[in-house]
């Protein structure tokens, strides 16, 4: 018998439109020979079954299963294709767990830890990873400028500490810009990173499990038109993103044993992407992606490409992992 695949997609953030763009490739990609499909928008007021005639039908939150002309449909796996939150934080995972659902991505708690710019770098700072230097801010806290630009310098990168797509992001390259980019990042989250600027190439390296083995995609090196990888780069066709990336043979032995032990370390499952910058080639991690994009624009399908691993087997691959996890 086929199994029953939900995709979820959207979510409670504002990368909810890129979500569902992403479950939508999904869908589109996946062998409805092989499984059942099912797309699920999880939304902040709904969360609902959409056929492909655009008919809508609930699901049941108990269980998380959903009733379609009078059957009831129990799903066997969910691929997860939600952006921030509540997929690639870790929250509806939690969920899944409780009602012992399997899914694509990496534990809970994994993708928690993980999504948490902050907690996530001083995890991999024990092990020798090297990242740039960082200030932190909440909410709550008096902002001090000339603190701030006395241990990070400028420039430098002001961040959400929980988000993606890279909402929330400015570069700060003087004092008076300062409070306008901490106003801006907060408006996405409470938490902020204030980081150093590192000069050099930026690289984005993709690890998967794939049939069983900790795989290292081919990377990619981004050249932006825009101050830095935003979301203008990342998704309006402001960037140049070349895969394989223009890196020596040394440099990318490094990078990739950085990548796969940061893979290790995190203990992650499914598909991640994580930015990198070559300082005197010596890689610097920035932050790692557990529900990279998965559209037509995004990355890990064009690495995916070039390592000759079409979107098929991108994602069924994933679902067969998650089914014999």
């Amino acid at each position: 018998m086929k199994k029953n695949i939900a995709i979820i997609m959207g979510g409670y953030s504002s990368e909810v439109n890129v979500s569902l763009k992403s479950g939508n490739v999904v869908y589109n990609n996946i062998s409805k020979r092989k499984y059942n499909t099912y797309k699920v928008h999880i939304l902040k007021n709904n969360w609902f079954v959409i056929d492909d005639d655009n008919q809508k039908y609930p699901i049941n939150k108990h269980d998380f299963s959903v009733v379609i002309n009078n059957k009831k449909i129990n799903f066997d796996c969910v691929f997860n294709a939600i952006h921030g939150h509540p997929g690639e934080n870790g929250t509806i995972l939690a969920y899944f767990d409780l009602i012992n659902l399997k899914h694509t991505s990496a534990p809970f708690y994994q993708m928690a830890l993980s999504f948490n710019k902050r907690d996530c770098l001083s995890v991999v700072k024990q092990y020798g990873i090297k990242t740039a230097t960082s200030y932190y801010l909440d909410k709550n806290n008096d902002i001090n400028v000339d603190e701030i630009i006395e241990k990070v310098g400028l420039p430098c990168f002001v961040k959400p500490n929980n988000a993606g797509s890279s909402f929330g992001i400015s570069k700060v390259k003087n004092s008076e810009e300062m409070i306008p980019a901490i106003k801006k990042a907060f408006k996405e989250d409470s938490e902020l990173l204030i980081e150093a600027f590192l000069d050099g190439p930026e690289i984005t390296v993709g690890v998967l499990e794939y049939k069983g083995v900790i795989k290292v995609l081919p990377m990619t090196e981004i050249v932006t038109e825009n101050d830095f990888f935003d979301y203008e780069a990342k998704y309006l066709g402001k960037s140049q993103e070349i895969t394989p990336a223009r890196i020596s043979e040394e440099t990318h032995k490094k990078l990739e044993k950085t990548a796969k032990h940061i893979y290790q370390i995190l203990k992650m499952k499914g598909f991640t992407r994580a930015e990198y910058i070559l300082v005197n080639n010596e890689p610097y991690f920035l932050e790692i992606n557990t529900v990279p994009g998965l559209t037509s624009e995004s990355l890990i399908p064009q690495q995916a490409a070039a390592a000759g691993i079409n979107l098929e087997d991108l994602f069924h691959n994933a679902i067969e992992m998650a089914l014999n996890n």
